[in-house]
């Protein structure tokens, strides 16, 4: 606007003014708007439950090696007793008959603690391989968050070259990755 009252528009000026006076009515700029907000905002929570499950997996991953770590302790411990055991029956071998029932007292003790020791280790043998289990699953379901949240990312891509090239075909192109990036987190989800 000039000084004098003279007022010239130019075509952007008056689609402003259009715009503010009657409303919007550009309906498939309004809804990729809202599409690209909402499927922003569903990738944000399927990018947060794979950085969750990809956390869990390490946790378990490192659960699972302290548990075999202490199984080969307890491995360590076993082959310690065998060996005393056999010490024990050699030495049953070596003495004369007097001193044969202490030995062999003490070969039944190893036998017995190495029975106990062997549970132990197989039981934190499990315990790790059950620590295993759980972390794999996880980062199963860590790598299907994550191709649920690229396709909403590719989904949104498409959006914005879809308002800025004006295809309204490319909106469908858009529905179909979302939908497929919502399928992949219902999958997450269901824990397949």
């Amino acid at each position: 606007m000039s000084d004098h009252g003279f007022h010239v528009h130019g075509p952007h000026d008056h689609a402003i003014e259009h715009a503010a006076q009657h409303g919007d009515t550009d309906s498939f700029t309004g809804r990729i708007a809202v599409l690209t907000a909402l499927l922003a905002t569903i990738g944000a929570l399927f990018s947060y439950q794979g950085g969750a499950t990809q956390a869990n997996a390490g946790l378990f991953k490192n659960n699972a090696a302290i548990k075999k770590t202490e199984a080969s302790n307890q491995w360590n411990y076993y082959q310690s007793k065998s060996s005393k055991q056999n010490m024990a029956e050699l030495a049953i071998a070596l003495v004369p008959e007097d001193k044969k029932p202490q030995y062999q007292q003490e070969v039944d003790r190893y036998k017995k603690e190495k029975a106990e020791i062997k549970l132990a280790a197989e039981k934190l043998e499990a315990d790790s391989n059950a620590w295993d289990k759980q972390s794999d699953e996880q980062l199963h379901l860590h790598h299907r968050w994550a191709q649920a949240t690229t396709a909403l990312q590719i989904s949104i891509a498409l959006a914005a070259i879809a308002l800025l090239t004006r295809r309204k075909w490319l909106g469908y192109g858009v529905l179909g990755v979302a939908g497929l990036g919502v399928a992949l987190g219902g999958l997450a989800m269901a824990h397949i």
